[in-house]
C-alpha cells in the first residue's frame, strides 16, 4: 500500500492507495442503520482521487437524505 499525499484527504474517511494504484476510502465511523438501509456504503473504491472523492460525496448524500 502507498502513502496518501497530504493534499489528498477526505475528512471522516481513511484513504488507502493499493499497490495497483487504486484508491480506497473507508469511513471512520459506520453509517447509522437507516443510512445503510438506504444504500450508503462505508467503503468505496475508484481509479483516481477525484473519483473516490465523488464516490464518498455520493455516500454522504445518501446518508444525509435519510437523516433529514
Amino acid at each position: 500500500m502507498h502513502g496518501i499525499p497530504t493534499a489528498q484527504v477526505i475528512p471522516g474517511w481513511r484513504l488507502i492507495i493499493s499497490d495497483a494504484g487504486r484508491f480506497w476510502a473507508f469511513r471512520s465511523h459506520v453509517f447509522p442503520c437507516t443510512a445503510v438501509h438506504a444504500g450508503a456504503q462505508s467503503a468505496v473504491d475508484a481509479d483516481t482521487f477525484d473519483e473516490v472523492q465523488a464516490a464518498v460525496a455520493e455516500q454522504e448524500e445518501i446518508a444525509k437524505g435519510v437523516a433529514s
